[in-house]
């Protein structure tokens, strides 16, 4: 069992820049594949990044394609989400999540707020 505790969310203008943190419990975390997602009022849960936990190869949708990089630090327990160029759209509450087979996510984080305005 692993708990995820996201940090690092707020309030910018949009072009600024934030960083996002998600530290995990447990003994076990270089063994999980890791993600963002984001979700915005009205709107369904969106994928925004993901790490693996071996490789570290990256996915992005196009979206966030060159502005967002996702990076973990095992000895930290932690993985990181890097948001540059930050647009209005962006606005949503992000979640980290944790998976250990690699076909779903099996563990969520309660989410950051963070708000970009214009």
């Amino acid at each position: 069992q692993v708990q995820l505790v996201e940090s690092g969310g707020g309030l910018v203008q949009a072009g600024d820049s934030l960083r996002l943190s998600c530290a995990a419990s447990g003994r076990t975390f270089s063994s999980y594949n890791m993600g963002w997602f984001r979700q915005a009022p009205g709107k369904e849960r969106e994928f925004v990044a993901a790490i693996s936990r071996s490789e570290y190869s990256t996915t992005y949708p196009d979206s966030v394609k060159g502005r967002f990089t996702i990076s973990r630090d095992n000895a930290k327990n932690t993985v990181y989400l890097q948001m540059n160029s930050l647009k209005p759209e962006d606005t949503a509450v992000y979640y980290c999540a944790a998976s250990l087979s690699g076909a779903g996510y099996d563990y969520w984080g309660q989410g950051t707020q963070v708000t970009v305005s214009s």
